[in-house]
Order: C-alpha cells, then structure tokens, then sequence
C-alpha cells in the first residue's frame, strides 16, 4: 500500500469531452471557435478576396450572394476583411490570455504555496489589480505603452493577472491540505517537487475553465481597445476596427458595424458556453 493511495483519480479528458460534446449547445459553441480559429489560421481557405482591395463600383453594397456581408465604403469585401481580421483579433487575444494564465497562475501559486509574508504582498497587488475596472486598468496599461496589437495584448492580458492569481491560490490552499500532499512532504519530497507533481496538477482543472472564460473577456477587451483606436493602424482589419469604420454609416449601411458586431458577439457567447460546461465539469468531479 502506498502513502499515495488517496490521490485523486480524473476521468479520462477524451470520454469527457465526448459527454461534453453530446448537447447541441455546447456542440455548437466548440464548432464556432473551430471555425474562428480556422479562420485564424488559414484565411485563403474561406475567402479567395484581398481584404486591402476595394473596387470603387462596389461601395457600400448590401449583403448578397457576391459579396455576404457586404461592402464598405471603398468597396472593400467586409467578409474578406472580418476573415482576415480573425487572425489579428484572436493572436492578441492568446497572448493576453497566456499573460494572464502564466502570470497570474505563478503569482496564485506563491502566494498559496509558501504563505507568510509572501502571501500578504502579492495578496494585495492583487487587491489593487481588483480594484480597478478590467477596461479601465487595460486603456491605462496600452497608454503607456503605445498603439499596437502588441501592447493590446500585453495590456489585456495585464488587466487579467488578478483573477487567475486568486482562482490559483485558493486551489493550491484546497490542494496542499489533502492527505497525498502531507504524504509526500512527510516522505522528504522537495518543496519544488511537491508542488510541480502534487499541488499544480490537481489546480489546474479550474483554472482552465477560467481561461475559456477569460478567452471571451479578451476577444471583448481587444476589440473595444481596437475600437477605440489603440490596435493596429489602418488599412490593417480588426474586428473592433471593423466595427468603428461602420458607426458612422448606421443609417445607411447597417451592415458595416453588424457583420463584424455578430461575429465578436458570436465568438465571445461561444468561449464563455465552453467555460462554464468545464466549470460545472470541474464541480461535478
């Protein structure tokens, strides 16, 4: 018999993600992020249209079969432009949720593992970072930055430390005092070792449902800051930019803000559908 004997045993990912993928919903949800990330990845494949070309003739066409979203005011194929506009909407978004992930994890996991002091003075950063509207700290963090996917992404991601810093330490609190973590320190296992091979993986069930959740945050955060002019410099498509060059064609080209509008609305309902069903997962475990 081993002192190990109580460690927890997980169901097998692919049986749950199969159980998962058995209501419609859900299945729905995973098949839009698919598709967005195809889109992301591989831009040629859904349109053959240059997103940069505009044809004068075309200027502000409506959606129809040439062109399904329709046109903008330079005749430029809104469509071309939302597929291409995938790939730099969702790398800023990655990166800001690898930002909050890593860093934020790292911070939780310090404050909850070693205690003392430490816990204190990172607890409190961390109270700081709450305290501030997640907009409002990212709009801040991109000013002194400067303009750029880049520092968007660094920016949201920046807004996101806070929640996965919490979310971290409380697991690793939960985790540190079950009976296999106070086996394996009473068995002589280094502080290192425990907490790589005991404590992290079994706190990473939630904290990856708060990455889908926080995945839907960034997509909103990036295409607002977008929006308001802090990401890539035109002619380049983005999705929040999108939607800024339409609002000023409401009345008359309704089309121009709605197409990219649903698509972000679509992307950011469809993360945080898969992040509550590993939310409810990770409960029912």
């Amino acid at each position: 018999m081993t002192v190990f004997a109580d460690l927890p045993v997980r169901a097998a990912p692919v049986r749950g993600a199969l159980r998962l993928l058995r209501r419609p919903d859900l299945a729905l949800a995973v098949l839009v992020l698919a598709v967005v990330v195809a889109a992301a990845a591989a831009p040629g494949v859904f349109t053959a249209r240059d997103p940069l070309r505009g044809v004068p003739a075309d200027r502000l066409r409506p959606p129809g079969p040439a062109h399904p979203f329709g046109t903008d005011y330079l005749g430029r194929d809104l469509y071309a432009r939302v597929v291409h506009g995938a790939g730099e909407s969702l790398r800023a978004t990655v990166v800001a949720v690898l930002i909050a992930l890593v860093v934020g994890t790292v911070l939780g996991l310090l404050a909850g593992f070693v205690g003392g002091a430490v816990d204190e003075v990172l607890m409190r950063i961390v109270d700081v970072l709450l305290a501030i509207p997640g907009l409002l700290l990212s709009l801040t963090v991109v000013t002194v930055l400067g303009f750029g996917t880049a520092q968007v992404a660094i920016a949201v991601g920046v807004a996101g430390v806070a929640g996965f810093a919490r979310l971290s330490r409380s697991e690793v609190l939960r985790v540190r005092r079950t009976g296999y973590v106070e086996a394996a320190r009473g068995a002589g296992v280094r502080w290192y070792g425990v907490l790589a091979r005991h404590v992290l993986p079994n706190a990473t069930g939630p904290i990856g449902a708060l990455a889908a959740l926080e995945f839907g945050t960034a997509v909103l955060a990036v295409s607002a800051l977008s929006f308001l002019g802090f990401g890539a410099p035109p002619p380049t498509p983005e999705w929040g930019a999108l939607v800024a060059d339409g609002r000023n064609y409401l009345a008359g080209a309704w089309w121009l803000a709605t197409m990219p509008g649903l698509v972000v609305a679509a992307v950011v309902l469809a993360a945080n559908r898969i992040g509550r069903a590993l939310e409810h997962t990770e409960e029912g475990t």
